[in-house]
């Protein structure tokens, strides 16, 4: 990547050329882009929302501060064993939300202003890739000497079980405007138990419904056993080695029947089966990029089938 970096002479003139155009603007993407500018090239960022992605906008970050104000909950109920005299009256979950949503501005802010101070060029738009090193963003075509793909991931669904005000994805439940009264989370990955802990802490009824033999079946025995422990001894139900058969969600309650034959009712039940690659209608596929279950191939330094094309974050696998 030796190009001269683009002028603003360059773009007027409707050339809409970079050293590295990159397709997504979440933590692989932005961070990407930055390291680039660092390194004196010139950089095109397309994202379709927000710069910061699910990370800032819907996962790690909004997650983490909602799990924040649950450990304050936590310490106020146990405040008397330290000797400090304090009381839980409830949760304001609006002003839960307003904590969250600040936070999560303020990083934001920050990135916009990193991006910014890197003279990075942000295009907000849905892009698409055309092939070669090309992204068409409603009409306009950005190419780059070279391309990195950066699209992202999307909450997964699972056949038969219809979304709806109560069946949620998590997506849905970091804007959930109400504490529930009970709640099922399907999927005791990170995301998982993750809400699981939270609405715990919030005052819930808490069922955690997994197929697979262990919680975080991702990582290693040990810490799977240390974690339900500690939630059963916070009254959080795990239920591993189990399936949902049937989601059936009502006026006031969704109901659920497992693979054992029991059948149960529960005021919100969260779809928590992972997340997919956002790879679907990008373009990559019908013009040269490999897929596989719809990640996209690459080899070990990244590189894609298409030359000079590169993808990052949660669409490799």
């Amino acid at each position: 990547m030796t190009t001269a970096p683009m002028t603003k002479a360059s773009m007027t003139a409707g050339k809409r050329h970079s050293d590295v155009v990159i397709l997504g603007g979440g933590s692989g993407g932005y961070a990407c882009a930055i390291r680039a500018a660092q390194l004196g090239l010139s950089v095109t960022l397309i994202e379709a929302d927000k710069v910061g992605g699910t990370c800032l906008h819907r996962g790690c970050i909004p997650t983490k501060a909602l799990l924040h104000s649950a450990e304050v909950a936590d310490s106020a109920r146990t405040s008397e064993q330290f000797g400090v005299r304090a009381t839980l009256d409830g949760i304001d979950i609006a002003q839960v939300h307003d904590y969250k949503n600040g936070t999560v501005e303020r990083l934001y802010s920050g990135l916009q202003g990193l991006l910014a101070q890197h003279k990075i060029t942000i295009v907000n738009g849905y892009g698409t890739y055309v092939g070669g090193r090309s992204i068409d963003v409603d009409g306009t075509r950005y190419t780059g000497t070279s391309l990195v793909l950066a699209t992202g991931s999307y909450p997964r669904e699972l056949p038969g079980i219809e979304l709806g005000r109560r069946i949620l994805t998590s997506d849905q439940a970091l804007e959930l405007d109400r504490v529930p009264s009970s709640a099922t989370v399907l999927g005791g990955g990170v995301i998982g138990v993750e809400f699981a802990s939270l609405w715990r802490s919030f005052g819930a009824e808490v069922t955690i419904v997994e197929a697979l033999p262990r919680l975080l079946a991702a990582e290693d025995p040990w810490s799977s056993k240390q974690l339900e422990r500690a939630y059963r001894k916070r009254g959080i139900v795990c239920k591993t080695d189990t399936k949902i058969v049937s989601a059936k969600e009502a006026a006031d309650s969704v109901r659920i029947e497992l693979g054992d034959g029991t059948i149960f009712d529960t005021d919100l039940l969260l779809v928590a089966v992972g997340r997919g690659p956002r790879t679907e209608g990008c373009g990559f596929e019908e013009n040269g990029i490999s897929l596989d279950k719809g990640f996209v191939v690459t080899d070990e330094r990244l590189r894609t089938s298409m030359d000079g094309v590169h993808a990052v974050g949660d669409i490799v696998p």
